[in-house]
């Protein structure tokens, strides 16, 4: 079948291709009015007509594709920030692709390389653990990023944090003014900075409330053990003498893991054991106790990436901005005394 051109459509609708062009990019010209417009129209959907988008690009140099790399896009963190995303891109005018690195450095590595050889205009990017000269070999072909949820402090590029020691020193202190005296982190073993910063918040809330730091208050998780980690760290600290009386768990996927476990030990909350948990999800309204929770501005997270993408898509030359925003706490029944 012959594939139907901007010259078929201005013949049926007996206009000049110009008049066409103009109609369908959505351009104005005063020249053209609304019935010339509406024939244009009419004729284009009669023919079944479809813009030759690669020629178009050829012309302007732009895909109008940008892309995104979650962590895992499984978990609701990254889905809810995802759609969000996608939603703020379309009305800038832009595809959204999405890719799910699974936190592997060569699946992160092998998606940033396709959005590369797709002619995505930018990304925005959850950074996996050592990943820079990856990311540094982007720079290098003029392709901007911003990073989100996470960033590597060895790179100058522009990202959007939460206060992350903040909160955690926040929720740590909650849980000192709510009597807890044994409080448990549960944190990932990780070099990311974003994680990193959780944990000293953590440490330096005990320390300034005179809580003697100790290796047992912490335990941590390789992501690729979660639920076995979790489930033998539980067995050994909740069977001993020193029992936690409080846990702060660092992701929604730790404490998902946690609970369950928490749930098969059949410890008393909040009267035994007081729990805190970072991020929101729906698995927590199944809890038998309203939980307490660290929730993300997610809406802010997403609409500033993109447009903090889009700025720097427009102009280069602008500087790199580091934004902050506030994470909040929600106290619910499972840390009140």
């Amino acid at each position: 079948m012959k594939k139907v051109s901007i010259k078929d459509v201005a013949l049926k609708a007996g206009v000049s291709i110009a008049s066409v062009s103009y109609v369908l990019n959505n351009k104005t010209d005063s020249r053209i009015g609304k019935e010339t417009a509406d024939k244009v129209i009419k004729a284009a959907e009669e023919l079944n007509y479809r813009a030759n988008t690669a020629a178009k690009n050829l012309k302007t140099q732009r895909t109008n594709i940008i892309g995104l790399i979650v962590a895992d896009i499984a978990n609701p963190y990254f889905s809810q920030i995802a759609r969000i995303i996608e939603n703020e891109a379309t009305k800038k005018g832009y595809t959204l692709i999405i890719g799910s690195s699974d936190e592997n450095k060569e699946k992160f590595e092998s998606l940033v390389n396709m959005f590369y050889h797709r002619q995505a205009e930018g990304l925005i990017i959850a950074p996996v653990e050592n990943t820079e000269s990856c990311l540094q070999k982007l720079q290098k072909q003029n392709i901007p990023f911003v990073f989100i949820d996470r960033y590597l402090p060895k790179m100058q590029a522009d990202n959007i944090q939460i206060n992350n020691y903040e909160i955690s020193y926040n929720v740590t202190q909650h849980l000192i003014e709510e009597k807890r005296k044994n409080i448990l982190l549960v944190a990932y073993e990780t070099t990311l900075d974003h994680l990193i910063q959780r944990t000293k918040g953590f440490k330096d809330a005990l320390k300034k409330h005179n809580l003697n730091y100790k290796d047992s208050n912490i335990l941590a998780v390789n992501k690729d053990r979660i639920d076995e980690d979790i489930d033998k760290g539980f067995n050994d600290l909740f069977q001993a003498d020193a029992k936690p009386d409080a846990v702060f768990f660092t992701s929604n996927k730790l404490a998902v893991s946690g609970l369950k476990k928490l749930m098969k030990l059949g410890i008393a909350i909040p009267s035994d054991l007081a729990i805190v948990a970072f991020d929101e999800t729906e698995a927590y309204e199944l809890f038998s106790v309203p939980l307490s929770y660290v929730s993300q501005p997610l809406s802010d997270i997403g609409t500033t990436a993109v447009q903090l993408l889009h700025n720097k898509i427009s102009d280069p030359s602008l500087p790199f901005q580091n934004i902050i925003l506030e994470a909040k706490m929600h106290i619910k029944d499972s840390s009140k005394i």
